[in-house]
């Protein structure tokens, strides 16, 4: 289900980003997790991630090329892991501030958004 504070971060955009901006606080981003329930939070630095198990190797593939053109669109790129050819895990924070940004949330909702096989 998505909540209307999901619907607001789908359709913003992400914001470019060259540091100079403050990182949330670890309560401003429990406030945001709380949008995007499948994802978790990380420290040092802090990030969000998400993971999931995919149908199979090619699925994982088509699954990174979505995430790669969302995030070229955005300006905004997450980290991606395959690992075992059907697991994958997404890490997302603001590399020019090393932590976490509204934009982090934002390409976070819009993942969410991508069609993805899973595994059955």
């Amino acid at each position: 289900m998505t909540t209307s504070s999901q619907k607001q971060l789908c359709s913003s955009r992400c914001l470019p980003c060259e540091g100079g901006v403050s990182r949330m606080s670890p309560e401003e981003a429990r406030t945001q997790l709380s949008e995007l329930p499948e994802w978790s939070l990380l420290d040092n630095p802090d990030r969000i991630t998400r993971q999931w198990v995919v149908k199979d190797f090619a699925a994982a593939v088509r699954f990174f090329h979505a995430i790669g053109e969302l995030a070229d669109s955005e300006g905004h790129h997450p980290d991606l892991h395959l690992v075992r050819y059907r697991n994958v895990t997404v890490e997302i924070w603001t590399h020019a501030i090393q932590g976490l940004s509204i934009n982090d949330f934002i390409l976070a909702a819009k993942i969410n958004q991508l069609p993805v096989d899973l595994k059955g």
